[in-house]
């Protein structure tokens, strides 16, 4: 048994069962181990969420710095963003069920530091789109709102997205970051 196997099943059953649903003593169960041999790997269940949140959001940034970084004009940049946000959500959705359903039961400063990361990327799409609104390739009254709608948009993907389904992540991307275009009334990259 190693610590990551301890936070993999940690995080399999609380994207299954939510945070509070799941008892220390049903992780243990599902790695075939007692209860007390948990604590050779973490030091609580709350050390767990924080570890998922933070890996997570970490990669959600991490994500969007770089396709942002890559530069280019505003409906690259917004489409490059929003393919990145969905494919994440289709590829990661344990986490992103996870993330978008239990950060509230984080303790503070910790709860705090982590929604910060959240509003980062909320406040660094908005700004991609503020841009392309400034430009005159976006057009929408609100971008903060066509921010939220697209974030919100790319989250439900992983409470429907299958493997097994007719459409792959990377088609399911595509699809939502041209949906994002034209949430911010850009029919097309150009």
């Amino acid at each position: 048994m190693t610590s990551e196997r301890v936070l993999d099943h940690a995080l399999t059953l609380f994207a299954e069962r939510g945070y509070h649903g799941t008892a220390l003593s049903e992780i243990a169960g599902a790695l075939g181990v007692r209860t007390p041999s948990l604590y050779n790997h973490m030091r609580s269940k709350h050390e767990l969420l924080e570890a998922i949140i933070d890996a997570t959001t970490a990669g959600v940034l991490e994500d969007f710095h770089t396709v942002r970084d890559e530069g280019g004009k505003p409906a690259d940049v917004l489409y490059r963003a929003a393919r990145v946000y969905a494919y994440r959500h289709a590829t990661h959705r344990r986490e992103a069920l996870v993330v978008n359903r239990d950060t509230s039961s984080l303790e503070e400063p910790v709860r705090s530091t982590l929604q910060s990361r959240r509003r980062e990327h909320e406040h660094a799409l908005r700004t991609v789109i503020s841009e392309g609104v400034d430009r005159g390739v976006f057009h929408v009254d609100s971008p903060a709102l066509a921010s939220f709608a697209i974030r919100e948009l790319c989250v439900s993907i992983a409470r429907w997205f299958s493997e097994d389904g007719p459409l792959s992540a990377d088609e399911v991307a595509d699809q939502y970051a041209g949906f994002a275009l034209r949430i911010v009334g850009c029919a097309a990259r150009s």
